[in-house]
């Protein structure tokens, strides 16, 4: 078993941006330089979904946001090993350590068996994923396909001390760590302020603290999924599943781990725990965490209890009493790109159709790079009315994107950037800003960079950044009729044309040598 944090292909070159990457480490509690333990190897885990149920939206953006993170590093020349599991066992109802596996309480519902109902929403989770173009990870490991690593990794925790069993189950003891070790390390809670704030067990637990967490549980002859193990036939623990599947790919310190930040606490302080535990703490188990927000609706959180959660299939379709209407995969995509990561997002149908034109903008800009007039120097002599290649400074411009997302992955501001390209772009197109061969070429490269690779934006019509002719020939039949219109002295019609076509993001102008037309 390899632990290497690597992948089996020779690295590419690190680009000279890789030395300036910061990360906001929400163990360090800063903004911190990215330097990989064995560079330019790169481990990378995240916390995938439980399969109980489809998937909803604030999965969706958690997922994006690691897809941005996973894209760009390989962008930078990092060769990066991607772990994202799947929770098929262990994850109880409520997150707690008492009571029924949602997967079980599922399969009891629907009367089938709880491989059904892992098989159907894992096949849902993947559909979805590909519908917002979020590419898979190297390694998609389950928690049923490790139980034997879960069962030895208790027993390293138990020879160090930092375990009992009680009956059937096996808890790690919290109090015992804390002795030796900072519990509460990554979200900043007291072991005091925690005891103090959590109710007495009262005989309903074996657990000595209730602090203490379930490593694996026993279970009675009603549970569905259960395992032979030293202590029962039981199950594994949600907390552990991580631990074991993250350090078994990646080894017993890897560079970066993530998932959504309702997972800071307590999921991710306990796998810090097991970790060092089992393996000791001479260096930390992850150098780098990384915790995506949440989403809101209408400023309120979206939840199924509010009735304002989405499904995916719902934001597409519009079908949802919040929505005015359906948005694309990439509309969405895009509109979750405008917010940072770390911030909360909210939903609503305003900023969706404001998102739509932004797409819409940016995407006709790409596609037109390959049908601009270019010249073959900067120096050349441009026609009257026509400003310099000069003014467009691309390599300045790539700078600045670079910049962007190396102060921790800001896609808000990337895409501000590259908008400063689609007004060239523009300008060019209409006749009004010269560009050179180089120019193009090094823009065409840069929506490809950054628009395609980094953020993951496709064309949903098929085209693959050309010109779409039938958009092309549509406005110039659009433009014809309303120059046929000014010629009859038909003002109203001419300006009616103009004002529908603004209302969807389609800016016309006048020019002595006809009217042109452009993506708002």
């Amino acid at each position: 078993m390899d632990n290497s944090n690597s992948n089996s292909s020779a690295p590419a070159a690190l680009s000279p941006y890789a030395d300036n990457l910061l990360i906001q480490n929400n163990l360090s509690r800063s903004k911190d330089r990215f330097k990989p333990l064995n560079s330019p190897y790169v481990g990378l885990y995240v916390c995938g979904p439980t399969v109980y149920s489809n998937v909803h939206l604030g999965n969706v953006r958690t997922f994006l946001t690691f897809d941005v993170i996973y894209r760009y590093l390989c962008q930078l020349g990092y060769n990066v090993r991607y772990v994202r599991n799947i929770t098929d066992v262990g994850h109880l109802v409520g997150d707690a350590d008492e009571g029924e596996d949602k997967i079980g309480k599922m399969a009891r519902l629907q009367n089938l068996e709880p491989m059904e109902i892992v098989q159907r929403y894992t096949n849902d989770f993947h559909d979805v994923m590909r519908m917002f173009n979020i590419l898979p990870p190297s390694i998609e490991p389950t928690a049923t396909g490790h139980i034997i690593e879960q069962i030895e990794m208790i027993e390293a925790i138990m020879k160090n001390g930092f375990a009992y069993q009680a009956g059937g189950s096996v808890y790690f003891d919290v109090r015992k760590y804390a002795e030796q070790h900072d519990y509460g390390t990554l979200s900043g809670r007291k072991i005091d302020d925690l005891r103090s704030a959590t109710r007495d067990l009262d005989g309903q637990s074996d657990k000595r603290d209730p602090l203490d967490f379930a490593l694996w549980k026993e279970a009675n002859e009603t549970h569905l999924m259960r395992w032979p193990s030293p202590w029962s036939i039981g199950f594994p623990g949600w907390h552990l599943e991580c631990s074991v599947m993250s350090t078994k790919y990646l080894g017993k310190s890897f560079d970066i781990h993530g998932g959504g930040m309702d997972l800071k606490f307590p999921h991710h302080e306990c796998e810090i725990a097991q970790n060092v535990g089992a393996y000791g703490d001479e260096t930390p188990p992850v150098g780098y965490w990384v915790h995506g927000n949440m989403l809101t609706v209408n400023g309120r959180k979206m939840s199924k209890s509010e009735g304002n959660g989405f499904t995916p299939d719902e934001l597409i379709s519009g079908n949802h009493k919040l929505l005015e209407r359906g948005y694309s995969p990439m509309t969405v995509r895009f509109f979750m790109l405008q917010g940072h990561y770390a911030g909360t997002l909210d939903f609503s149908n305003a900023a969706l159709q404001a998102a739509e034109k932004g797409l819409t903008r940016l995407m006709a800009a790409w596609s037109a790079i390959e049908g601009l007039a270019a010249i073959d120097v900067a120096t050349a002599t441009a026609a009257p009315g026509v400003a310099a290649a000069g003014e467009i400074d691309v390599e300045s411009l790539r700078n600045r994107c670079y910049a962007a997302m190396n102060d921790d992955f800001n896609t808000p501001i990337l895409i501000a950037t590259l908008y400063d390209g689609v007004k060239w772009i523009n300008s060019a197109k209409d006749g009004r800003l010269a560009i050179t061969v180089e120019q193009k070429s090094g823009l065409a490269d840069l929506f490809n960079t950054f628009a395609k690779d980094v953020m993951g934006l496709s064309f949903e019509d098929g085209s693959t950044g050309a010109d779409d002719d039938r958009t092309d020939g549509l406005m110039a039949l659009i433009c014809d009729m309303r120059a046929s219109a000014k010629s009859d002295k038909n003002w109203a019609m001419a300006d009616e044309i103009r004002d529908q076509l603004a209302a969807i993001g389609v800016q016309i102008k006048d020019g002595k040598d006809g009217a042109t037309w452009t993506f708002d």
